[in-house]
C-alpha cells in the first residue's frame, strides 16, 4: 500500500538503480502503483548502500526504505528475450516507465521508447539519469557528489599533505541534486501523463542529476551568461549584500546556540527593536548605499551580536512570536526532530519491520489534508514477480 491516494489510478513500471529509484518513490508516496524491476539476487544496490544498516550487517539502507517504500518488486532478466517480452507485456498495461540507469539503457537493451510506443500509444517514458542522453559526457559513470561538483555548487576541500578525516567527496555537505532528482522527475512524468490523459499521445522526457544541479542556482547562472547586459544594482552594496545585511544573519545565543535573524522587512525590523527596547537604533540608516554605509552596518551587526547574547535560543523563540518578529532557529538534525514545531506537524510515521521492531521515518513532505500517510515497507526482490506475470497472462486472455 503507498501513502496517499492522489494517484491511486496511475500504475508506473521502474527500472531503476540508487538515487533514480527516488522518482518512483515520490509516486508512491502519492499513491500510484510502482511496479520496480529487479535483477539478480541483490537487486537494486540501494537495498544495502549507506553506512547504517537495519538489524544487521546485511540489513537494508535507510535510503532503501524510503526510496523503495510502497512499491512492488517483480525479477526479470531484460537481457535475455523472455525478460525482455514480459517487460513490454507489462508495460502495455502501465501509464508510464520510468529508466532510471545510465541514458539509453532501455534503448541498448532493443526496449526503449520507440518499442514501449508500440505496444503502448500513451505510454510516458521518464529517462533519468546523471549525465543526460546527449553529449560527449553521456556515458561516464556518477554519482550524487559530481552533479553538485559539475554545476559549482559542491564547494571541496582537497588537503595536499594529509589524508581527509570526515565527509564524503571532499565535503561533509550532502548531495543536493541527488535528492531534488526525484522531485523534478515526478514533476516532468506527471506534466506527460496529463498530456497523454488530454491528447492520447505518449511522450519521452528526461531529467539528468546536472540540469538538477545546474538548475538550483539559476540567478548565479543567468548573470554570467548575461554579464554584458546587466548592471549592479545602486542599491546593493559592492559586495554583493544589501546594506542592512545585519537584518538577515545568524547570531549566537546566550546557550551557545544561533538564531537566525530574518527581519529585512522594515516592519519586523521595528517591531524587534521596540520587543528588546533599542528604538535608537531605528534611526540609523540601513537604506542607503553610500561610503559611510559599511560602517552603519557594521555598528548594527555588532549591537545585535549583544542582544542575541542576551537570551538562550529557547527565548528568542518565545520573543519572536510574541512580537510578530521574522527569524527562526538554527537547528541540528537532533535540535530539529525535538523542536515543538517539527513534533506539533506530525512529520513522522511507525512501521513494523520483522525481526528488528518499530522503525520511525520522515513523511513525505507532500500532505493530504484528510488522509494518514502510512506507506507499507519495501518488497523483497521478486516479490512480487507472481502477482504481475499473472495479471499480464489474464489481460491477454481477455
Amino acid at each position: 500500500m503507498s501513502g496517499y491516494s492522489l494517484l491511486n489510478d496511475v500504475r508506473v513500471l521502474e527500472v531503476a538503480q540508487l538515487a533514480p529509484s527516488s522518482l518512483g518513490g515520490h509516486l508512491a508516496d502519492l499513491g500510484a502503483e510502482v511496479i520496480k524491476v529487479e535483477s539478480g539476487p541483490l537487486g537494486d544496490p540501494v537495498r544495502v548502500g549507506g553506512n547504517r544498516a537495519i538489524g544487521d550487517e546485511n540489513g537494508p539502507a535507510f535510503m532503501h526504505l524510503r526510496w523503495n517504500r510502497g512499491k512492488k518488486s517483480v525479477q526479470l532478466d531484460l537481457r535475455s528475450p523472455e525478460g525482455k517480452q514480459a517487460f513490454l507485456d507489462v508495460a502495455a498495461g502501465c501509464d508510464a516507465v520510468i529508466e532510471g540507469m545510465r541514458g539509453g539503457y532501455l534503448d541498448w537493451l532493443g526496449i526503449g521508447y520507440e518499442q514501449l510506443r508500440q505496444v503502448n500509444p500513451k505510454i510516458v517514458l521518464c529517462t533519468v539519469s546523471g549525465m543526460g542522453t546527449d553529449g560527449p559526457y553521456r556515458t561516464l559513470g556518477t554519482g550524487g557528489p559530481v552533479f553538485d561538483a559539475y554545476a559549482g555548487l559542491r564547494t571541496v576541500s582537497t588537503p595536499q599533505h594529509e589524508p581527509p578525516t570526515e565527509g564524503m567527496a571532499g565535503s561533509t555537505t550532502p548531495p543536493i541534486a541527488m535528492y531534488a532528482l526525484g522531485a523534478y522527475g515526478a514533476m516532468g512524468l506527471l506534466a506527460a501523463l496529463h498530456k497523454a490523459q488530454s491528447t492520447g499521445e505518449g511522450s519521452h522526457v528526461e531529467i539528468a542529476g546536472i540540469d538538477v544541479a545546474a538548475a538550483w542556482m539559476p540567478d548565479l547562472i543567468d548573470a554570467t551568461l548575461n554579464q554584458d547586459k546587466s548592471i549592479p544594482r545602486p542599491t546593493w552594496l559592492p559586495d554583493g549584500r544589501l546594506p542592512d545585511w545585519p537584518r538577515l544573519e545568524a547570531y549566537r545565543t546566550k546557550d551557545g546556540e544561533a538564531i537566525l535573524f530574518g527581519s529585512h522587512v522594515e516592519k519586523f525590523w521595528h517591531n524587534f527593536l521596540r520587543a528588546v527596547g533599542r528604538d535608537d537604533l531605528i534611526e540609523v540608516d540601513l537604506a542607503s548605499v553610500d561610503d559611510g554605509a559599511p560602517e552603519r552596518a557594521n555598528l548594527i551587526w555588532r549591537a545585535l551580536t549583544d542582544i542575541f547574547a542576551e537570551r538562550t535560543r529557547a527565548e528568542w523563540m518565545e520573543v519572536f512570536l510574541e512580537h510578530g518578529i521574522a527569524g527562526g532557529p538554527v537547528n541540528t538534525i537532533a535540535d530539529m526532530l525535538a523542536d515543538p514545531h517539527f513534533t506539533a506537524r506530525d512529520n513522522t510515521y511507525v512501521v513494523d519491520y520483522p525481526g528488528v521492531g518499530q522503525l520511525e521515518f520522515v513523511k513525505s513532505p507532500v500532505r493530504v489534508v484528510g488522509e494518514k500517510f502510512a506507506p507499507t515497507l519495501p518488497p523483497e526482490v521478486g516479490a512480487d514477480t507472481d502477482e504481475i506475470l499473472s495479471r499480464v497472462e489474464l489481460r491477454n486472455r481477455a
